[in-house]
């Protein structure tokens, strides 16, 4: 069996010439309301911080209707998100599908959503200091939904060795800690991440996933409104500002700072709290058969 690239048909430049339609176009979905944030936000005090140590993790729990920041402190730093219902960790943070409702990179306003058959808003962006870099000439973003975790298995594949403190490792690490189990017993929870502060895109030329430095500094954060009770967990990724490598202790990296903000409550008593997808689940089965 022939491996050569076929020859294009004489119509191929007519199919190549279809127009894009978007997935899920913009308008189709309610909007969060940025002003009751904004006024909840206005009230809001810090309840608790934690810290999150350079190639490690921590787990962090949030109620719904709080706040929570992430933060840099020393230096430039890209940390990997995983949330779960703190109920319930079934469901939990869906990057694919936030992907394909608010695109590769997300940002003021755009939710994270759970995966099915929840299917609804875990958290709102609330708060963004990166907000004004956009996309760069290199079509690169911040906070991306595209990236998986670094882990220790493609390290390994890749790369023949062992690495134990990729993503991946850390989180079940510390999800592990949180529900006093082993690591290997809980890492099945741990999920495609936010790549929070990330530097992003796909090459022009071969359209694979890039990294380049990140812009975060000191004093930056992202923020979030907690629209279910939380279970979060955040590593602070061996590649450091992921500016050359991650999977190893080549990077310089820097710890990153969590946040947990309680809002005045009076300002969120017209807040919409978002259920269980009401979607009937019978797929096409009639009931009771």
């Amino acid at each position: 069996m022939s491996s050569k690239i076929p020859p294009a048909p004489t119509d191929a430049a007519s199919r190549r010439a279809a127009k894009p339609a978007i997935v899920y176009p913009a308008g189709t979905m309610p909007r969060p309301d940025l002003a009751a944030l904004e006024q909840a936000r206005s009230t809001m005090v810090k309840t608790h911080e934690l810290i999150v140590p350079p190639r490690d993790a921590r787990t962090f729990r949030v109620s719904r209707g709080q706040f929570f920041r992430i933060v840099g402190i020393e230096g430039p730093q890209v940390g990997d998100l995983n949330l779960w219902n703190a109920d319930d960790l079934s469901e939990r943070f869906f990057s694919g599908k936030t992907r394909a409702i608010h695109g590769t990179h997300v940002g003021v306003g755009d939710r994270l959503w759970s995966n099915m058959p929840y299917l609804r808003p875990m958290a709102t962006i609330s708060h963004d200091t990166l907000g004004w870099y956009g996309f760069d000439a290199d079509g690169a973003g911040i906070h991306d939904v595209i990236g998986t975790r670094c882990d220790p298995y493609t390290n390994l594949m890749l790369n023949g060795g062992s690495y134990d403190f990729c993503c991946h490792s850390n989180l079940s690490r510390a999800l592990a800690t949180e529900l006093k189990m082993e690591p290997r017993a809980v890492e099945h929870h741990v999920h495609d991440v936010l790549n929070v502060f990330m530097c992003t895109g796909f090459t022009q030329d071969t359209h694979q996933y890039f990294m380049k430095a990140s812009p975060v500094r000191p004093g930056d954060f992202i923020e979030f409104f907690a629209e279910i009770d939380l279970l979060g967990a955040l590593s602070a990724c061996p590649g450091g500002d992921c500016s050359a490598t991650h999977s190893s202790d080549a990077a310089a990296c820097h710890p990153l700072k969590i946040e947990v903000f309680e809002p005045d409550r009076a300002t969120l008593t017209g807040w919409t709290w978002p259920a269980p997808s009401a979607y009937h689940r019978h797929h096409g089965v009639h009931a009771g058969i």
